[in-house]
C-alpha cells in the first residue's frame, strides 16, 4: 500500500483514459492509501478498489448502444441520462459482477466527491461497503441538467465536479505529502466559461449555488491547474494526463475512439512507471 494520495479527475467519457492508467496500476499491484474520485473518476475508482482489471473498460465500452444505459429515452422516462437501474444495479449485480467483498477489504481509503447543492460545497463520501456506498458514486456522477438530485441523509447532491473538479487541495489538507494526479484533459487545456450559465439559475431557482459554481467554473479549474503545477514543480505531485487533445465528447458513443484513449492511458502509465516509482520512493525529507 503506497502512503500517498491518488486524485482522479472526472470528464465524462474522457475518463476512459483513467481506466487505462488504473488497469496498469493494478497489474503492478500499485494501490494507494487515500483515493479521491470525481464523477467518472469515482466510477472507475470502484473497479480499482475491488481489484478487478478491465472491468471499467468493459463497463465503459460494452453498453454504448444499449438504450437502457445512456440515452435520450432514459432521460425522458426517468430524469437521468445515464439510467440508474442499469448503471447501479443491473451492471454491477448481473452483467459485470462487482466484487463487493474485495472492495470492503481495501486497506486504504476511497472517496467519491459530490456537490451539496444547497451549500455549494464539495463533500468527500466514503467508498467501502459498496452495496450501501454506491449511492455516493451515483451522486458524484450525476451531471447537472441531465440527472436528478441524489438524496443522501436528507441532503441533495449532484456531480462532484461542480465544486471540486480535481480534489488535490483536499488531498493535501488530509495530510498526503505526495499525490498522484490523473487528469483527463491534455497539458495546456484551458476551460472556457460556461455558455449561458443563466440556464442553471432558471433550472435550479431554489439552489443558487449551482448557478454560481457553473458561472465561476472556468476560474476554479484554472486555479486548480495552477496548484497542480506548483505541486509538480515542488516534487510533491506526479501527474499523468493525455499528451494530445482528442475529439471525445462528454457523452461519446464511438467505441473506437474510446478504446484508443483507454490504451493511451495504459501506455502512458507503463511508459512513466519507473519515474512514478522513483517519485513514490522518495523520502519525505527530500520533498
Amino acid at each position: 500500500m503506497i502512503q500517498a494520495g491518488l486524485v482522479l479527475e472526472g470528464g465524462g467519457m474522457k475518463g476512459i483514459y483513467t481506466a487505462g492508467v488504473l488497469d496498469f496500476f493494478m497489474e503492478k499491484d500499485l494501490y494507494f492509501q487515500n483515493c479521491y474520485g470525481v464523477s467518472a473518476g469515482a466510477c472507475h475508482l470502484c473497479s480499482y478498489i475491488s481489484k478487478q482489471p478491465k472491468r471499467a473498460y468493459r463497463v465503459s465500452l460494452n453498453y454504448l448502444k444499449d438504450k437502457n444505459y445512456c440515452s435520450a429515452r432514459s432521460l425522458l422516462t426517468t430524469g437521468d441520462l445515464f439510467n440508474v437501474k442499469m448503471c447501479y444495479d443491473t451492471i454491477p449485480n448481473k452483467l459485470e459482477p462487482y466484487d463487493y467483498k474485495m472492495a470492503a477489504k481495501y486497506e486504504g481509503n476511497a472517496y467519491a466527491v459530490a456537490t451539496n447543492v444547497k451549500t455549494g460545497e464539495a463533500e468527500y463520501l466514503p467508498m467501502k461497503e459498496m452495496h450501501r456506498d454506491i449511492v455516493h458514486v451515483r451522486a458524484s456522477a450525476s451531471l447537472p441538467l441531465v440527472s436528478r438530485f441524489v438524496s443522501i441523509r436528507g441532503n441533495y447532491y449532484l456531480d462532484g465536479g461542480l465544486a471540486d473538479m480535481i480534489p488535490l487541495k483536499h488531498a493535501i489538507a488530509e495530510g498526503n505529502q505526495k499525490n498522484v494526479v490523473i487528469l483527463t484533459k491534455e497539458e495546456g487545456y484551458v476551460r472556457k466559461p460556461t455558455s449561458h450559465p443563466e440556464i442553471f439559475k432558471l433550472r435550479y431557482p431554489n439552489y443558487p449555488k449551482i448557478y454560481e459554481l457553473m458561472r465561476d467554473r472556468h476560474i476554479i479549474y484554472q486555479n486548480t491547474l495552477q496548484l497542480i503545477e506548483e505541486e509538480e514543480k515542488a516534487g510533491r505531485a506526479f501527474v499523468l494526463r493525455p499528451q494530445e487533445a482528442n475529439s471525445i465528447g462528454r457523452i461519446e458513443k464511438d467505441r473506437e475512439k474510446l478504446e484508443k484513449l483507454y490504451w493511451i492511458g495504459y501506455e502512458d502509465a507503463k511508459r512513466q512507471y519507473q519515474d512514478l516509482m522513483t517519485f513514490l520512493e522518495k523520502d519525505e525529507k527530500e520533498i
